[in-house]
């Protein structure tokens, strides 16, 4: 007996017989990812001959990742490949199989081709008879296929039509464009007519300022071909009525599409975190139609899922069986958890609250912003997310969210975050653009809501649904274009316009999960008040904050508290070791054209701006990779100086999600871990300071303010130490005191002026440690000084290493005999995993550090290099 497991249903395909002699089957499911072949469509093959004959292709997968691996196509994350690839994305493309269907197969009732996802205008026809027209590519896509297939051999086509090529005419013809959307650098639009957000497509695809273009073409979810008799088993979900520490009350619906008035049985296992097993049995008459059943189950002294930090994130397995005459004809595994989730918002002396509450624990959240994992997702594994997701809560996260100009995740990365504990914000895909306010893109859009809330309704991960990304505040506060919008068309068209917006983003996808998941809360923008008020406040709402990295200073984030802070960011460099990937020695240069083009930011201008928050506090880079290491080093500091600020302000602030966890391809971007998965200095930092015991010290207005940061849920009785030493490690003055610390808390260890502080010492030679201690322990360490970095006068730390062999793998001791800022241990492109990095010394300290990899310890040995601040930077004169 063989099972598939496709989108969490296991389809028995074995045959049975029912009562009465008559042969029937369960619905079986026939996975068409063979003998694909593609080509470019011949009225565009001229200019690209190569790609004008029949070649083999992947289902799923892109025209651009076939051309590439069949050489005939360069990869566009190398050097400036980019643009030699974009006709990929303006050309029109076929697809064509054979399959063969038994006759067995065209004798059930229902034979039905099945298109997870077409990206994106496309038109499928089998024999020779259209089917199906597509034109999102977040939809599944179904048809009828009876009639049409033979036994035998029969040919599927599905021609692909570029949404470049096809949206230009209608594009151009527009008495105005929306706006919102990037410009393409490659001339194939207009500039501020671009056709983007026309389109339900991934708005990354055409472009941002962290990626490239490369307009995606392909079939790029699983085909199918479906079969079954009388009924089928369409869906199976378990929604939670009730939950307390005594009983859980869930219903188990169980949607069964049926083609006649028949008898059938449906039986649920759940299965508890603990092993024990409990089952509910129901017999039905179905009718023709589709028949939701509800099996109404008590679950007793239920184990809850946590977030992670707060508790175990614990798991029930829940198996649907449907039966008729005994056979099986449908089976579908969930995996769920018990949860309550709410935002609640109050008003207090800062304004409304903004919190994440789960099972009525407000938690502080913890996390960043996760793009999409590559600017192909048809080649990312499963295997990239795990490691991906795992990193976040490496680093102590407890969410992320799941950026709206991208794509909505496999269900892989949702399972993985259940797993976890790691809670997701999950954005519609609307990534900026103000929308067009037409009933036919709306409906569309309603449809893909309604299947995506449907799919992922089950994950206990998924906290938040939110309408989508910056398009109120576009509407509000971007200028430029959006101003021109406004006052360029009539008032009953701006009236359209806005009526539009918030039809589909307070009714439509409001609609789309209060009725399909109506434990989830949903949220109408980020950011927003949800419709109470204007976007983007400090008081009300979540906050999308750009004034740092758009040219105040980092010390700017110290003047900014808002109720939940769900972006903000600093750019830096991915390692070295990354940047060889795709530059060569020629290219080492910031304005180099390598290094132009892969900085999206500001049309490849992004580097002036790095250098001047590198010039602001650490002087002129020295060498090409004294600018790589201190772009990190710039990037570290300031969202920790924002982070603890942040955590330090619990509970008028409750959150901080940064910009952002990850990259799609190698460059220069806002990232805290790169396209290959190293760790930026910023990944390690916030590995610390999102830790669920912490300090922050920071430096504001001629005094140093101390608190403890706690996500532990119990009272802890701690010391704290603070202690100003000079470079060579001498302790000039001592603080001590005791605190007892409450759950959920960040109290005030207290402020304390540069005067009293340094008692006389220069702030240019002295280096402030703050310590949390538990007992003797040291569980938390913090570093900061009176000046900037440039100002400080550092001597050469002479750093010294010694390596050993440890459980797993090595122990890398560092020690310096003088005070270190930034120490980074780089291991080049081994594959290695360090407990921690860019890390500040006092003179005289060591620290252990330990290195997991399977390498050997003498090619460890040879590639590892450690450095620090020193010498890295001249004083900047500008």
């Amino acid at each position: 007996m063989l099972k598939l497991n496709l989108r969490g249903l296991a389809v028995t395909t074995a045959l049975y017989c029912l009562a009465g002699g008559a042969l029937a089957a369960a619905p079986t499911v026939q996975v068409l990812d063979q003998n694909w072949t593609f080509r470019l469509s011949p009225e565009d093959a001229g200019a690209h001959p190569e790609a004008a004959g029949w070649l083999k292709a992947t289902v799923p997968g892109t025209a651009q990742t076939d051309l590439m691996a069949l050489k005939k196509l360069p990869d566009p994350y190398l050097a400036d490949n980019e643009g030699k690839v974009q006709w990929v994305g303006l050309s029109d493309w076929q697809y064509r199989t054979e399959v063969t269907v038994s006759a067995e197969t065209l004798a059930r009732g229902h034979v039905e081709m099945v298109f997870e996802g077409l990206d994106t205008f496309a038109e499928v026809r089998v024999n020779g008879t259209p089917i199906l027209n597509a034109d999102n590519m977040f939809r599944t896509w179904r048809a009828d296929v009876k009639a049409l297939l033979k036994p035998g051999v029969n040919v599927v086509e599905v021609d692909l039509k570029s949404p470049l090529k096809k949206m230009k005419p209608l594009v151009a013809d527009m008495p105005y464009v929306m706006p919102g959307a990037y410009d393409s650098l490659w001339g194939d639009e207009p500039l501020g007519r671009n056709s983007s957000t026309y389109v339900r497509k991934a708005g990354y695809q055409y472009g941002w300022d962290w990626g490239p273009r490369l307009v995606a073409i392909g079939i790029w979810k699983p085909v199918k071909i479906e079969a079954w008799d009388d009924a089928r088993v369409a869906d199976f979900h378990v929604a939670q009525v009730h939950l307390d520490d005594q009983v859980a009350a869930v219903n188990a619906v169980v949607d069964i599409q049926s083609s006649a008035v028949t008898p059938a049985s449906v039986r649920v296992d759940i299965t508890a975190p603990d092993g024990t097993t409990q089952t509910t049995t129901q017999d039905i008459s179905l009718y023709s139609g589709n028949n939701p059943v509800s099996l109404p189950i008590q679950i007793k002294n239920p184990q809850r899922w946590w977030p992670a930090g707060y508790g175990k994130p614990n798991l029930y397995t829940v198996k649907a069986t449907v039966t008729q005459g005994g056979d099986v004809i449908g089976e579908w595994v969930r995996k769920i958890g018990l949860r309550t989730t709410e935002i609640r918002r109050e008003k207090d002396q800062w304004g409304k609250s903004f919190e994440i509450v789960v099972n009525g624990v407000p938690i502080f959240a913890k996390g960043a912003n996760m793009i999409p994992f590559d600017m192909f997702p048809t080649r990312v594994t499963p295997a990239e997310q795990d490691r991906m997701l795992q990193s976040a809560v490496d680093a102590n996260m407890n969410i992320l969210r799941i950026w709206g100009g991208g794509t909505y995740q496999d269900d892989h990365v949702y399972d993985k975050a259940d797993e976890l504990g790691l809670m997701v914000w999950q954005d519609f895909m609307f990534g900026g653009a103000i929308i067009p306010y037409d009933r036919d893109f709306r409906e569309s859009t309603r449809i893909e809501a309604v299947e995506q809330v449907k799919r992922l309704r089950n994950h206990p991960s998924i906290v938040l649904w939110a309408g989508n990304n910056e398009v109120q505040t576009d509407w509000e506060n971007w200028g430029a274009g959006t101003d021109a919008l406004k006052t360029g068309v009539s008032p009953e068209e701006r009236d359209k316009i806005v009526i539009g917006m918030v039809r589909m983003f307070d009714q439509v996808l409001r609609g789309a999960v209060d009725q399909n998941s109506p434990g989830t809360p949903y949220w109408a923008s980020s950011p927003s008040t949800d419709y109470d008020g204007a976007a983007d406040q400090d008081t009300d709402g979540d906050r999308h904050y750009w004034k740092v990295w758009g040219g105040k200073p980092v010390e700017e984030y110290l003047n900014v508290t808002p109720r939940f802070m769900s972006e903000y960011g600093l750019q830096s460099f991915p390692d070295m070791a990354t940047i060889k990937t795709f530059a060569s020695e020629k290219d080492m240069a910031p304005e180099s054209p390598v290094m132009r083009g892969h900085q999206k930011y500001d049309k490849g201008n992004g580097n002036k701006r790095l250098l001047l928050y590198i010039h602001n506090n650490y002087g002129e880079p020295k060498t090409f990779a004294d600018f790589v290491y201190l772009s990190q080093l710039m990037q570290a500091d300031g969202i920790e100086l924002a982070a603890t600020h942040l955590r330090a302000a619990r509970p008028q602030t409750m959150g901080s999600m940064y910009w952002q966890l990850n990259d799609v391809w190698p460059g220069a971007s806002w990232a805290s871990v790169d396209y290959y998965g190293r760790w930026k200095a910023l990944q390690f930092r916030a590995k610390r300071f999102y830790a669920p015991l912490s300090v922050s010290l920071v430096h504001k207005d001629g005094a140093m303010e101390a608190h403890v940061l706690s996500d532990l849920t119990t009272e802890k009785a701690l010391n704290w130490r603070l202690r100003v030493r000079d470079l060579s490690g001498k302790v000039l003055s001592e603080k001590t005191g005791a605190l007892t610390v409450a759950p959920l808390s960040s109290p005030s260890i207290g402020t304390f002026s540069d005067s009293d502080l340094l008692a006389g010492a220069s702030a240019q030679t002295s280096q402030v440690e703050l310590e949390l201690l538990d007992g003797d322990a040291v569980v938390a360490k913090v570093f900061n000084y009176a000046g900037v970095s440039k100002d400080i006068a550092w001597t050469d730390p002479k750093l010294k290493t010694a390596i050993v062999a440890a459980s797993g793998s090595y122990d890398l001791t560092v020690s310096a005999s003088a005070a270190a800022r930034g120490v980074w241990i780089d291991v080049g492109g081994l594959k290695a995993d360090l407990s921690d990095n860019s890390f500040d010394m006092a003179g005289g300290d060591s620290v252990t550090v330990h290195i997991t990899t399977n390498v050997s310890l003498a090619q460890l040995k040879k590639t590892l290099k450690v450095r620090s601040y020193f010498g890295s930077a001249t004083p900047f004169k500008g």
